[in-house]
């Protein structure tokens, strides 16, 4: 058996960690195990990463105490690195490759780094370390991996993304979870009281790349046009109590419901009449995947990926366009009929089925 460590989960279960337990699930686990070595005090799927019979290792995060991760991570390497035959590292920046670094120092022969994000995670010190570190990570990586081209394009020099250590491996989705069942969304949208209600639907991190507070100018616009709008956001984060007050201070508390983290995210999707997501940058968001597997119509900031496109119910939308233009965009949207659709994921890099084949391939270095 081959044992991978990972690093990528937090406490959030966000895209990251949605990512890498689709793989997960789905991976021949008598012949690949995943341990993960984490820096947060809780860790997203704890539970179930146990149950599938992976370890989980925690350290003392840099940005809580630098000498202590740095210690705790110096003495989990000397004493674990020669257990594993790789370390993948997932992450939106190369703000810290302290991992892939302990990782060679110790004899961690495979040391992937894994992008999953097109642009600016941070500001100030962050830009200016990720930018450095573009220049180091071929020292210390020995395999170059993204969620997207756009994405390896901005966290690689154009020599390794030439190179075939470059790979993108794809944000792929289980489609026997995310699937539309007109009875289970009339029964819920009832349970819910939205039997009346035209349903947005955003799921992301509360993050500013998720750009929630211009998503909440766009729902003023069309709650401005029609009292039967509301807006499900689902998700956690550092400015989810912001946009609370937003949402109050323009008083459409009783139009927009904060859902968290739901482990019965696919029954929400049920619920949702179109997805919209105004993110300022992303790699390949795994949320719109999941949209667009209910065919529900999707609208998109142009600033997300266009491979991320697959149905014929995805747009795209300048960032830079006015609320309102947002709004017409959306109530067009609505009104095209869906019957037609034809859902092309289960043939396309996004299913899950096939592109952990792929992994185990590349994981045991067969391609």
């Amino acid at each position: 058996m081959k044992r991978i460590l990972i690093f990528g989960m937090t406490e959030n279960p966000g895209g990251i960690e949605s990512v890498i337990m689709n793989y997960y699930r789905h991976i021949d686990r008598e012949h690949i195990q995943f341990e993960f070595l984490c820096n947060s005090l809780k860790v997203a799927y704890e539970e179930e990463i146990t149950a599938l019979g992976g370890k989980i290792y925690k350290i003392t995060s840099k940005k809580r105490n630098y000498f202590a991760f740095k210690r705790e991570l110096d003495t989990f390497m000397r004493e674990n690195a020669e257990r594993y035959a790789a370390i993948w590292v997932n992450v939106c920046t190369l703000v810290n490759i302290d991992y892939l670094i302990s990782a060679k120092k110790y004899g961690i022969s495979r040391r992937i780094i894994h992008s999953h994000s097109a642009g600016n995670d941070g500001g100030g010190v962050k830009k200016i370390r990720h930018f450095i570190n573009k220049f180091r990570i071929g020292k210390y990586a020995t395999d170059f991996w993204s969620c997207s081209e756009d994405a390896a394009l901005w966290f690689y020099q154009k020599s390794i993304f030439s190179s075939n250590k470059s790979k993108v491996i794809p944000n792929a989705i289980d489609l026997t979870r995310f699937k539309r069942d007109e009875p289970l969304r009339q029964r819920l949208r009832k349970e819910m009281g939205m039997e009346d209600k035209i349903v947005i639907g955003h799921v992301g991190r509360f993050h500013f790349l998720k750009n929630h507070h211009f998503l909440i100018e766009i729902f003023e616009e069309l709650a401005g046009r029609n009292s039967r709008y509301h807006l499900l956001l689902v998700g956690q984060g550092d400015l989810e109590n912001e946009i609370r007050e937003l949402v109050s201070s323009k008083k459409l508390v009783e139009k927009v419901s904060f859902c968290g983290v739901r482990g019965d995210i696919e029954n929400l999707y049920q619920v949702m009449d179109i997805f919209v997501f105004p993110s300022l940058s992303e790699g390949l968001s795994v949320a719109t995947l999941e949209a667009q597997a209910y065919m529900m119509p999707c609208l998109l900031a142009d600033s997300t990926s266009k491979a991320v496109k697959v149905n014929e119910n995805v747009e795209f939308l300048s960032i830079n366009k006015t609320a309102a233009v947002w709004a017409d965009e959306i109530e067009r949207m609505l009104q095209i009929p869906r019957d037609n659709l034809v859902n092309k994921l289960s043939l396309s890099q996004y299913n899950i089925q096939k592109q952990t084949q792929r992994l185990e391939r590349l994981l045991l270095e067969d391609e």
